[in-house]
C-alpha cells in the first residue's frame, strides 16, 4: 500500500435538514441519527478500509457546502461523499463546485427520490457525480464510502 492511499480521506457532506435524521419524518428517513450513524460508520472502516480517514460535515448553507466541496476536492487522495439535500434539485452553483473539483464524489439520498414526488426525481447533481445511490436507508452511506475506497486504491495502483 503506497503512503498516499494510508492518507486518504473520505469526506461526508451532508446539506440541509440532514442534522435532523432521526427525528424528521421517521417513516422516510429513519430513526437513527447521524450522532449515532457516524461513530458506527468509523468503525466498520477501521476494519474494511484502515486506509481511509473519514470526515463529517453538515451544513444548512449553501455557500458553506460549496467551501467544503471546493477546500477538500482539489486533493488526489480524496473522496467525496455528498447528500445535498433540497439542493439536490435545485442548486446550479454546488453542480458547477461538484463539476470543478478533482475528487470523485457519490451522490447519496437516503430514501428513493424517484418514489417520492415528482420534483426530487431531477438532481441537478448526478450527471457530475462518479456515481449514485439512493433508496438504501443510511446504509447508502457505507456503501458510497466502500465504492470510494475502491476508486482511490485502484486511482493509486495504476499510477
Amino acid at each position: 500500500m503506497s503512503d498516499i492511499q494510508n492518507h486518504s480521506d473520505v469526506h461526508i457532506v451532508n446539506g440541509p435538514n440532514l442534522n435532523l435524521v432521526g427525528v424528521r419524518e421517521p417513516g422516510v428517513y429513519g430513526d437513527k441519527s447521524f450522532e449515532n450513524f457516524i461513530p458506527a460508520l468509523r468503525e466498520m472502516l477501521a476494519k474494511t478500509a484502515p486506509a481511509l480517514t473519514l470526515h463529517y460535515h453538515q451544513s444548512n448553507v449553501e455557500g458553506e457546502l460549496i467551501d467544503l466541496l471546493q477546500t477538500h476536492g482539489f486533493s488526489p487522495n480524496t473522496g467525496i461523499v455528498l447528500n445535498a439535500g433540497g439542493y439536490t434539485h435545485t442548486s446550479v452553483a454546488l453542480r458547477d463546485a461538484v463539476a470543478a473539483i478533482q475528487a470523485p464524489v457519490v451522490e447519496v439520498h437516503i430514501s428513493n427520490i424517484h418514489a417520492r414526488e415528482n420534483f426530487r426525481h431531477v438532481s441537478l447533481l448526478s450527471p457530475v457525480c462518479a456515481a449514485v445511490v439512493c433508496g438504501l436507508g443510511l446504509s447508502g452511506y457505507e456503501s458510497a464510502v466502500n465504492w470510494l475506497a475502491a476508486s482511490l486504491a485502484e486511482r493509486f495502483t495504476s499510477r
